[in-house]
């Protein structure tokens, strides 16, 4: 286990809550490959965490999401939620803070970045994301077309990790992206920018 993880895991849990690795940090450790970032969620609310972790950034404490750095590396930790609308196709309407796992993973952009890990390193896998981990295959979870239409960033996301990891989009998938490849026009060229950045590293 991530020891990182494990000594947050353990605070979490002795003050009463779960954390888990999630995203590209839970993918690639179960691909074995080295990854620098560090992406877990929780059940706590950032006023709980105030209490056991007070020198946390709280920035975007509204949005569930706080920062911790240590060592130089950078921490993320936000608290399980359910998004609703997306009016500026990047951005919830609403935010929701909730306990449930399967929720919080139907918010999130593929399945292989769907994976939770607990500190005894059990999986939880609500979208066959385990599946396409070892088929070596990029999907979205639900409808490709509304989750490229509520951020279509994930285009570039899912380009980004097909040619990271060596993986395949699926058909489905792959059709919405050639459709919905217009809808990149109306990001901030700034968040453009950034994900190029990422594609190069």
């Amino acid at each position: 286990m991530d020891e990182r993880f494990a000594k947050y895991a353990r605070l979490f849990e002795e003050n009463g809550f779960h954390l888990y690795m999630v995203g590209g940090t839970s993918r690639d450790y179960l691909l074995g490959l080295p990854y620098t970032d560090f992406d877990f969620v929780t059940d706590a609310t950032p006023e709980d965490e105030k209490k056991f972790l007070p020198n946390a950034k709280y920035d975007f404490a509204k949005f569930g999401s706080i920062k911790i750095f240590e060592d130089g590396v950078e921490v993320d930790i936000t608290t399980l939620r359910k998004e609703e609308g997306y009016d500026d196709h990047r951005h919830p309407k609403k935010i929701t803070f909730i306990k449930d796992l399967e929720t919080d993973s139907q918010r999130r952009d593929f399945t292989i970045n769907a994976l939770y890990i607990d500190l005894g390193g059990n999986v939880y896998d609500y979208h066959g994301g385990l599946a396409d981990l070892k088929k070596g295959i990029i999907r979205f979870i639900g409808d490709p077309k509304i989750r490229i239409e509520e951020d279509p960033l994930r285009i570039m996301r899912a380009e980004r990790f097909a040619k990271k990891l060596g993986f395949e989009i699926e058909e489905e998938s792959k059709k919405a992206i050639e459709e919905g490849r217009n809808l990149l026009s109306l990001l901030n060229p700034d968040k453009i920018k950034m994900e190029r950045l990422k594609e190069s590293k």
